[in-house]
C-alpha cells in the first residue's frame, strides 16, 4: 500500500521513518520531494575506452552548487536528504513532472529495499538538444513509500551507508549458479 502524506509525517515523528533534513515544501499527498545535493560524478570518458561490469568504472568527482547536463548526457548525482527505512517498508524514486517535461529523466534504478539507509544516488540523463542547469537544493524527485505485507529482511547490500553520488559497483556481484554463503543464510530463514 502506498502512503499518505499523513502516514509518513506520523511514522517521521515517531522516528520509524527518516527523511532528512525536511522542509514544508517537499511534502506532497502521497510522496515526499528530494532534493539535488552538490556532489556528482561523471564517466571519465578520457581514461575509459569500454566500460566492464567486471571492473569497477573510472569517474570524475564534480562538487559545485550548480551543474550543467549537455545533450544526451549522463550524470550521477545525490540527493540531500539522507534516508532511513524501517524492514516494513520499500520506496521507489520518480522524476518530477515538470522536470521529466524538460527532458530530463531521473532514476535510481527504480527500487529503495526494505532497511536502506544513506542518501540516494540518482541517475540523471539530458534527453533534450540544449544542455540542463541545475542548482544544488532544487526539488528533483519524489520518494513514493509502501507498506510491506509482514517484516522484511534488511538491505545489506553494497550501497546501504552511502553519503554521496556512488559509482556504480556492479563488479562486485556474485553471479555464480550457486548461491554464495550469506545469500544461503538468507534462503534459510524462509525454511
Amino acid at each position: 500500500m502506498i502512503l499518505s502524506s499523513k502516514t509518513i509525517l506520523k511514522k517521521i515523528k515517531e522516528q520509524e521513518l527518516i527523511i532528512e533534513p525536511l522542509t514544508p515544501s517537499q511534502l506532497q499527498p502521497a510522496s515526499i520531494d528530494l532534493r539535488i545535493g552538490n556532489h556528482f560524478l561523471t564517466i571519465d570518458e578520457y581514461s575509459t575506452q569500454i566500460i566492464s561490469l567486471d571492473k569497477p568504472a573510472k569517474y570524475k568527482e564534480i562538487c559545485k552548487d550548480h551543474i550543467i547536463i549537455p545533450p544526451k548526457a549522463f550524470v550521477l548525482g545525490t540527493t540531500i536528504e539522507y534516508i532511513h527505512l524501517p524492514t516494513n517498508m520499500t520506496a521507489f524514486v520518480e522524476g518530477r513532472s515538470s522536470i521529466g517535461r524538460l527532458g530530463l529523466f531521473i532514476q535510481n534504478a527504480g527500487w529503495v529495499d526494505p532497511g536502506f539507509e544513506g542518501h540516494i544516488t540518482l541517475e540523471l540523463y539530458n534527453a533534450n538538444c540544449v544542455p540542463i542547469e541545475l542548482k544544488a537544493g532544487r526539488r528533483l524527485c519524489q520518494l513514493v513509500l509502501a507498506s510491506l505485507d509482514q517484516e522484511g529482511l534488511p538491505y545489506i547490500g553494497k550501497y546501504n551507508g552511502q553519503k554521496k553520488a556512488t559509482e556504480s559497483r556492479i563488479y562486485l556481484d556474485e553471479e555464480s549458479e550457486e548461491l554464495s554463503p550469506t545469500r544461503n543464510k538468507k534462503f534459510k530463514e524462509f525454511d
